[in-house]
């Protein structure tokens, strides 16, 4: 049998930094940085509607 390629899980739980006390310089790129992570996210998840809609597409049976 075929091994699966081992790769490694992200927590299935969002765990949100501790806040208090970071200046505001801090927290902007703090929040600089979910957003960008948010977008990539995003980008993941269209990529892979994508797919799924295009093998759906190679493989529907043709309209009679």
């Amino acid at each position: 049998m075929f091994e699966e390629e081992q790769r490694p899980r992200r927590p299935e739980v969002f765990a949100p930094a501790a806040l208090e006390g970071w200046s505001e310089e801090a927290l902007r790129a703090y929040i600089v940085a979910l957003q960008a992570e948010i977008a990539r996210a995003e980008a993941a998840l269209a990529a892979r509607q994508a797919q799924r809609a295009a093998a759906e597409a190679l493989f529907r049976k043709p309209s009679a």
